[in-house]
């Protein structure tokens, strides 16, 4: 057998090549992990989840405070956003995870940690800036980048993305936000609750297009409610520099319109981070989406796995640890793992958040599936009354033996509410067990039991059921109607 440097080689010190390095490095493998940045953590870590949600609870609070009226408070009349101060309080946050994701504790849990540049030699061998590195098995975790679409100016407009845009120092007056997905529509919630002029320019007729059009029309109808812009059917065909700003030209209904605004953000998808590992020299197959792996997360070459983000699926902080669970079992443990993305959650942290798991309405549509749709609103929630959320629905898809293809909340809490589901369903839990569970009053979690007790009360309440136990028992039906 050959000697290589390490058992296991990883590229990527994000979510998922953490993930397999310090899993295999416990399990007894000689690991070694390198990072082309200079501290561990990924995309996550320092230009996406964290930064993202922590800017996102602070725009909240502050957005509380400016109406305070709703809740029986005195009005507020509140200086502006010290944005500095706001970046400077996402850097702590950032800081303190840091130290969970630092070389110090790597090294601690056995992974040596090389900061660099991989490039692929062979099939075992990478040069990390002019270092050799041999290893038995590979793993391709080098994560995403934003998309740049190619609109003519575009390059030149002193753009951000989610790479910078937590180091802004002054609030932009306004802004425009180009893209309607998850990141757009959480970013552009966020700045106008900070006090930006925001306007969203989506190509596609519905913001969130991978959810049910009425679900994403809740968080529509919540970004449009607070003063945000939104223009559907917006195709991009030119951007320039103006001075104080930038001018963006679309075209809608067909009219060509001009959005001006002082930055540009750039939200319009994730390109895989390939450039530069030179993947033929080591025959791994890839293409514009991402590597190309099968269901065990196998390259072409199947010594050399890929997990994250690079694979182009499933962009998810969450997806990329389990994907990096499947590597392990793979290699570690030599077990034939295969990926299962059925019960995958997902969630988008507007207010309300927009939340799901398994395949929605107009999924189920499109494979052809009989299903029946089952909904219950936060309006009929006593602890969404209490708390100000009463927008939004459950909404909760069955297959024509009634059992759960998929759920999507729209509403306060939506990410922690499809928690229970992710949990009912990989148990295969039955509806009338998540109907019976006791859940504590009063909590937003019990329109989690009311939308499936709604199934069952379906059958349980029916004329046959209330005429069988008449004719058992003698039961002298209604006592009271309202004619």
């Amino acid at each position: 057998m050959a000697e290589y440097d390490y058992d296991i080689g990883v590229i990527g010190g994000g979510a998922a090549g953490l993930t397999v390095a310090s899993g295999t490095s416990q399990l007894g493998l000689k690991a070694v992990l390198i990072e082309r940045a200079p501290k561990l953590g990924g995309d996550c870590l320092h230009t996406g989840c964290v930064p993202s949600k922590t800017l996102i609870r602070t725009a909240g609070v502050y957005h509380r405070m400016k109406h305070a009226g709703r809740f029986g408070l005195p009005e507020v009349d509140l200086p502006p956003v010290d944005m500095a101060k706001v970046n400077a309080r996402i850097r702590s946050v950032i800081d303190t995870i840091q130290v969970h994701d630092s070389e110090e504790r790597f090294c601690g849990l056995g992974v040596k940690v090389v900061f660099g540049e991989a490039v692929f030699e062979d099939d075992h061998v990478v040069d990390c800036s002019g270092t050799r590195i041999s290893a038995r098995f590979w793993v391709i975790a080098t994560g995403s980048s934003p998309a740049v679409p190619a609109i003519p100016g575009l390059a030149d407009a002193d753009f951000l993305t989610n790479e910078n845009l937590f180091d802004l120092d002054t609030l932009p007056g306004s802004m425009v936000v180009l893209g309607g997905g998850p990141i757009g529509c959480e970013m552009a919630q966020a700045f106008s609750r900070l006090g930006s002029d925001v306007r969203i320019l989506q190509r596609n007729c519905q913001l969130l297009p991978a959810a049910d059009e009425d679900m994403a029309a809740v968080i529509l109808d919540a970004l449009q409610g607070e003063g945000v812009a939104v223009d559907l059917c917006a195709a991009t065909s030119a951007v320039r520099r103006v001075p104080g700003g930038v001018e963006v030209e679309y075209a809608r209904d067909g009219e060509t319109r001009v959005a001006r605004a002082e930055r540009l953000l750039v939200s319009a998808g994730r390109s895989p981070n390939v450039g530069g590992l030179k993947l033929e020299h080591c025959g791994v197959e890839y293409d514009s989406k991402g590597v190309k792996t099968d269901n065990r997360l196998r390259t072409s070459q199947k010594h050399i796995f890929a997990a994250g983000d690079v694979l182009g699926r499933y962009q998810f902080t969450h997806a990329a640890g389990y994907e990096g669970g499947i590597v392990i079992a793979n290699v570690a443990f030599r077990l034939p793992r295969k990926t299962d993305y059925t019960w995958l959650p997902w969630c988008t942290y507007t207010d309300p958040e927009l939340a799901g798991v398994g395949i929605c309405e107009k999924q189920a549509k499109a494979q052809g599936i009989e299903y029946a749709v089952w909904e219950e609103n936060f309006a009929d929630n006593d602890r969404a009354l209490a708390e100000g959320g009463t927008e939004g629905k459950i909404k909760l898809v069955l297959d024509r033996k009634e059992k759960p293809l998929g759920v999507q909340v729209a509403g306060i809490h939506a990410g922690e509410l499809a928690g229970e589901w992710v949990a009912a369903l990989n148990a295969r839990m039955s509806l009338s067990s998540l109907a019976s569970a006791v859940h504590p009053y009063p909590t937003v979690a019990e329109i989690n039991k009311r939308v499936a007790g709604k199934v069952l009360s379906s059958k349980l309440f029916s004329d046959k059921v209330r005429k069988t136990l008449s004719f058992i028992f003698d039961y002298k039906g209604r006592a009271c109607t309202l004619d």
